[in-house]
């Protein structure tokens, strides 16, 4: 584990759908743990994850990869404010993210919606319903999607057609990014309109980096985190598109 300045480092990042994770204290202290402990954490579907994304960025030239939930360490709340803070720019200054898909079976994309195989998630994988996945698909230049078992299903790019289809976002946010299109905060507040976070307080804080504002993290706050957003944004934006919200 290191500290490095994002803005002058190559490096990867894993999005995906949180599940048996492996935290910033397990993993320091892994080598400090006495054998059944150390097992325990590493049969766990989060340290596969570790494993599998690091050796796909050594795979492609990385030296370097950033997975939320083992860089943050979140008995900090000052650590973890920064890193919530922080973490559009990150997703941003990555060389590429991999998304991954962990319930997609297939060795292909899904093409069609299916509403039997992802009934929890409106027909789609899981992963395109979730609050923080919206700015980890939107703000990395590339984005390279995975299936269950680390087989390549294609790039954001090559699948923007799609992307349209399932998010609701304009293909062309996916080919060449945020910059210069003049989109109204209503129609970004659209975009993360189904989506779902663990914590309610999330589905405003993921979506701060979208609208280039920030603000400290009171978790405990509720819906009211989200009032906070739209105050923080009037104060940058005078668009009254936000007042539909």
């Amino acid at each position: 584990m290191k500290e490095l300045d994002d803005a002058t480092t190559s490096y990867a990042i894993l999005s995906h759908r949180w599940g048996a994770e492996v935290s910033y204290e397990e993993m320091i202290g892994l080598m400090k743990m006495d054998e059944e402990e150390r097992e325990e954490v590493e049969q766990r579907h989060g340290y596969q994850k570790i494993i599998e994304s690091c050796k796909q960025a050594k795979k492609d030239g990385y030296k370097w990869m950033w997975i939320d939930t083992c860089c943050i360490d979140k008995r900090s709340s000052a650590e973890l404010s920064e890193a919530i803070n922080s973490m559009y720019r990150w997703c941003q200054n990555a060389q590429v993210c991999y998304a991954y898909l962990h319930d997609v079976n297939e060795p292909a994309f899904p093409t069609e919606q299916d509403n039997s195989k992802f009934d929890q998630s409106n027909g789609w994988p899981e992963w395109f319903v979730r609050g923080w996945t919206l700015q980890e698909l939107i703000a990395p230049k590339d984005v390279e999607f995975f299936n269950k078992d680390w087989v390549p299903i294609g790039n954001k790019r090559r699948l923007a057609s799609k992307l349209q289809v399932i998010t609701g976002i304009s293909r062309e946010v996916f080919t060449s990014g945020l910059a210069g299109k003049r989109l109204s905060i209503a129609q970004i507040m659209t975009w993360a309109a189904d989506r779902k976070a663990t914590r309610v307080e999330d589905r405003a804080y993921s979506l701060m980096g979208l609208f280039g504002v920030n603000m400290p993290m009171l978790y405990g706050e509720g819906k009211k985190a989200s009032q906070r957003l739209q105050l923080e944004i009037i104060h940058i934006s005078n668009d009254h598109s936000i007042f539909a919200w």
